[in-house]
């Protein structure tokens, strides 16, 4: 299970440790959803995840202001009992004395922020989809064309990297040479990057290894990219039947998600590079709604129907 450490957490989104005697090493988030514990600060705690980071508003902070003393020392005594990750204070919010206790008493951390509350969960739920969500490591090469996340695979010497290097010097941007680690956000999305150790570096055959970043300068790589295309290149096999029209989509499986897939069979002087530029702006155009193949292909069933017409007209006559 993957996982990410608090104190992460406090670094990344700038939170002030209000409790810094307890210990953040052990505690770990798992989750990446969060909690306004506005149900559990009326004593309602049917179903509440208390793996989830808790965060307070100025809604739940005025709540219990109004609360007796007695009262919301034994409300926040329970909600601590429950040994949340920690709990976050939006907008800059002072907490209360017993919030201190309970939070010392339980090992619970209390953190502020001084953004505002929906803006703060917006963010760390983003952030945290990100680095919590599946992943794999693949075989291939990451490569940003127009803005289009193009994976390009294929078996070990196919000419991945050359195709890349080549993708480089027309101005497009290397993410990942070699091994992609690609994590699912969404349903709908798939991230890629390098693995930091190998982070812009391409290996060339006869040659070694390149450094893009002080190659060709910072213009030609890119940290992460979303992956909108896949191209499998593979030799060209006589025996089988290519597309050439491109009506049908074909689709590969990457961590449940459903990538449109290109098979790019490879023949002495083909240029894979432009290949894939157009591949990608192919792509482009058919998520703008015009698709060359079927504007194509109801040309040539327009034009065969018309004849068919003529010749009905010619007969009648």
């Amino acid at each position: 299970m993957f996982f990410v450490e608090l104190k992460d957490i406090i670094q990344k989104h700038r939170l002030i440790n209000l409790t810094p005697e307890i210990p953040l090493d052990h505690i770990k988030i798992t989750i990446s959803d969060v909690n306004r514990p506005a149900l559990q600060l009326a004593g309602f705690y049917d179903n509440f995840d208390s793996e989830r980071i808790q965060v307070m508003g100025k809604v739940e902070h005025t709540y219990l202001s109004k609360m007796d003393e007695s009262f919301r020392n034994q409300v926040l005594e329970a909600l601590f009992r429950f040994k949340i990750p920690c709990l976050i204070l939006c907008r800059d919010l002072e907490p209360f004395p017993e919030m201190i206790e309970y939070a010392r008493k339980n090992g619970v951390p209390i953190l502020q922020s001084t953004e505002t509350t929906s803006s703060f969960m917006a963010e760390i739920i983003r952030w945290l989809k990100v680095e919590l969500a599946p992943r794999i490591s693949v075989h291939g090469v990451l490569v940003d064309i127009y803005g289009e996340g193009i994976l390009i695979m294929g078996e070990s010497g196919i000419g991945k990297s050359e195709t890349a290097l080549e993708l480089i010097k027309r101005g497009h941007r290397l993410v990942a040479d070699d091994v992609v680690e690609i994590k699912r956000v969404s349903a709908q999305t798939l991230l890629g990057s390098s693995p930091e150790v190998i982070r812009h570096f391409i290996e060339l055959r006869g040659i070694g290894i390149i450094d893009v970043k002080e190659l060709f300068g910072v213009e030609s790589v890119k940290d992460q990219q979303t992956i909108n295309l896949v191209i499998k290149l593979e030799l060209w096999d006589p025996n089988k039947e290519y597309d050439r029209l491109g009506l049908n989509e074909e689709y590969m499986d990457i961590l449940g998600n459903q990538v449109v897939c290109h098979s790019l069979p490879i023949r002495p002087g083909r240029n894979l590079a432009i290949i894939a530029e157009a591949a990608a702006i192919n792509y482009r155009q058919k998520l703008m709604g015009y698709n060359a193949a079927q504007e194509l292909n109801d040309r040539v069933m327009g034009n065969i129907e018309q004849k068919r017409s003529s010749r009905q007209r010619e007969y009648n006559q």
